[in-house]
């Protein structure tokens, strides 16, 4: 499989990787999924400390136990949960991000994490101290790169001028193209790759989507949604499979380093990967689907 560098890191990415989210509570199931994975050529793995209170970072660290030089771990943090205590508490604090660090480590089994990520943000959090934080973690050497999940535009120009993230991870495709007006064009200017989680937009864009079109999806209503599905589908024909071309879609920018659809069956893990042996969307391809969905319309293609 393709694997693009992230940023301006020496960590190379599959273009494809895998949303652990989706793994599940069963440990057996999550960890046959992640060894699927791997064996299909995907090397990055993203997880978070917050799921399932961390038994998602357990599962991730017991499938790559013995097999750690082959892949590449993203985690986060920021969302503090208290055992005993129902949900969870925003805590960007660096005292609580270091803390925080050496339980993700003991829960993966490992000694460092190649991407750390803050789980979110606002502009109200203490910035530059959270910067400290994961500069810090870099120089004691246990993270090797830091960078931010969130789908606040203001928040992430934040933290592309002030710190030294290698990445993004937000929403991104076909039907959510917010990252192109919003945050695009300043990546692209800063060297910082764009992680794209949600690419099939909770299962609407495959074959099986038209039975959750009933709930539309962001401004889309229901009716929009049906017209641009079924136009998505007459335009790809037989030739290429409906989730296939999402995940080419949120590809085909050059500041996209990877993207990372969840899987919950093996089935749906080797559909996704398949993705990768398909052809690259064409101009023309790209600019008919520009065209039926909502977009500002910036984007830098390869």
């Amino acid at each position: 499989m393709k694997r693009n560098r992230l940023g301006q890191s020496e960590l190379y990415v599959s273009e494809i990787g895998l949303g652990c989210m989706s793994l599940g509570t069963d440990k057996e199931k999550g960890i046959a999924l992640v060894h699927q994975a791997l064996e299909g050529g995907i090397n990055f793995l993203d997880t978070a400390d917050l799921y399932h209170e961390g038994l998602n970072e357990e599962i991730v660290g017991e499938a790559v136990r013995g097999r750690r030089s082959e892949v590449i771990i993203a985690t986060k943090v920021g969302n503090r949960w208290e055992p005993g205590k129902e949900g969870w508490t925003w805590d960007p604090s660096k005292a609580y991000i270091k803390e925080a660090v050496k339980d993700s480590l003991r829960r993966l089994q490992t000694d460092y994490i190649d991407l750390y990520q803050l789980h979110g943000g606002t502009l109200e959090d203490p910035i530059e101290e959270t910067i400290e934080a994961f500069e810090e973690l870099k120089q004691e050497g246990l993270i090797r790169y830091y960078g931010i999940s969130s789908i606040r535009p203001n928040v992430v120009r934040e933290y592309a001028q002030r710190s030294n993230i290698v990445s993004v991870m937000s929403q991104y495709s076909i039907i959510d193209r917010r990252p192109e007006e919003q945050v695009l064009p300043l990546l692209e200017e800063k060297g910082i790759s764009l992680i794209a989680r949600g690419p099939v937009a909770k299962g609407i864009l495959t074959r099986t989507g038209a039975a959750k079109l009933a709930k539309g999806y962001l401004e889309y209503s229901e009716e929009e949604l049906s017209e641009l599905y079924a136009t998505l589908l007459e335009q790809g024909g037989n030739d290429r499979d409906l989730a296939h071309t999402a995940i080419r879609f949120a590809l085909a920018s050059s500041t996209v380093a990877a993207v990372i659809p969840g899987a919950s069956s093996i089935e749906q893990l080797l559909h996704n990967i398949a993705a990768s042996e398909t052809e690259e969307l064409s101009t023309a391809e790209l600019a008919q689907i520009t065209k039926i969905s909502k977009s500002s319309g910036y984007v830098q293609h390869r």
